[in-house]
């Protein structure tokens, strides 16, 4: 029997100066959520960078994140090994993956570092997309599909939103039953060596008595819904015949 190991996945988000990197966006914050089996572990990434350009308005306006803040942060060669070893060997979970992607190649091609590949990301948006055909899939909307509590979402900041990302995964998976994997046969013989031993009886080959008949109707007689009574008739008609 093959047992599922443990899979470990990173859910990411990226906040940026604004929405093309192709026209020199930066990223400011960057963060991570690890999870093991589809569950968070506690473990997280996250730190802002120094974009060396100013915040648009309107990224300023949506993220809370002034200039000011971030004139002391490190750049991004300063935290990219970093960044690197913490995702290393683990799928990206994403909402809308080509955006974060895009940014996060841009950055890693100035510093000549191996790129992300898009088809290695888990799109969550993607799967919404499929999931509620025609609705709105943006990460508050599934946050309200799912009731998920948004309370501490005052501004998009990446962790947060990590942390929110990880809950939406999940129920896009089907719930916490999806996240039900063994994590080697170690654990899988344990499970079963600690199940209670329950003894078989060979199948009769004979009807019962009409004294076995008899006791097993008055205790039906004490149940409030007996179900066995359709059964219990045919069996005795049965009885007689043969008798």
């Amino acid at each position: 029997m093959t047992i599922s190991k443990n899979i470990r996945e990173i859910v990411l988000d990226t906040e940026t100066t604004g929405l093309n990197p192709e026209n020199g966006d930066r990223i400011v914050d960057i963060a991570c959520v690890e999870l093991i089996n589809h569950i968070q572990t506690g473990k997280v990434y996250q730190t802002y960078v120094n974009p060396q350009r100013l915040m648009n308005d309107e990224a300023l306006r949506i993220t809370g994140i002034t200039n000011e803040f971030l004139m002391d942060k490190p750049l991004f060669e300063d935290i990219a090994d970093e960044f690197l070893d913490f995702v290393k060997d683990s799928t990206l979970i994403i909402h809308n993956a080509k955006f974060d992607i895009d940014f996060l190649n841009s950055e890693l091609s100035r510093l000549e570092k191996p790129l992300f590949k898009l088809e290695d990301a888990v799109d969550t948006l993607m799967l919404a997309k499929i999931k509620f055909p025609g609705s709105a899939v943006n990460l508050d909307a599934l946050c309200r599909k799912f009731e998920i509590d948004t309370s501490i979402r005052v501004t998009h900041g990446a962790l947060v939103d990590c942390y929110l990302l990880a809950e939406v995964y999940l129920n896009l998976l089907g719930g916490r039953q999806s996240s039900l994997l063994f994590e080697g046969e170690k654990e899988f013989d344990n499970l079963v060596q600690k199940t209670p031993h329950r003894e078989h009886y060979k199948t009769r080959k004979f009807l019962p008595s009409n004294k076995e008949i008899e006791t097993h109707e008055a205790f039906l007689q004490t149940l409030n819904n007996a179900r066995w009574h359709s059964f219990l008739s045919k069996t005795t008609e049965e009885s007689d015949q043969s008798n």
